[in-house]
């Protein structure tokens, strides 16, 4: 069974740094593709980055670029998010999400398994 366990949230200022982390477990995690999504209050689901199964590759949604950086340790079955320069806006839960695909996808319906969910809040 496919689990996926993301932590490393809370409440930062903005301007601060948080790195949010999923372990994966259940099947072979560098045969997978990787997302992070974020969920405001009254907003739908949003992708926020992508990377490839060997990492070499990723993608970021505009809002977040140069600000935010995804990253997997294939032997740790893990993958990262350090989120810099944080902003109000930021404020989400943050998801992390398992993809079949061959490459590297920004699109919510090419994920099949999703963690639970990590609470950001970063305050004025």
């Amino acid at each position: 069974q496919v689990q996926l366990v993301e932590s490393g949230g809370g409440l930062v200022q903005a301007g601060g740094s948080l790195r949010l982390s999923c372990a994966a477990s259940g099947r072979t995690f560098s045969s997978y593709v990787m997302g992070w999504f974020r969920q405001a209050p009254g907003k739908e689901r949003e992708f926020v980055a992508t990377i490839s199964r060997s990492g070499t590759t990723t993608y970021y949604v505009d809002r977040v670029k140069g600000r935010f950086t995804i990253s997997r340790d294939n032997a740790k079955n893990t993958v990262y998010l350090q989120m810099n320069s944080l902003k109000p806006e930021d404020t989400a839960v943050y998801y992390c999400a398992q993809s079949r695909r061959e490459l590297a996808t920004t699109r919510y319906n090419d994920y099949d398994y999703w963690g639970q969910g990590t609470q950001v809040t970063v305050s004025s």
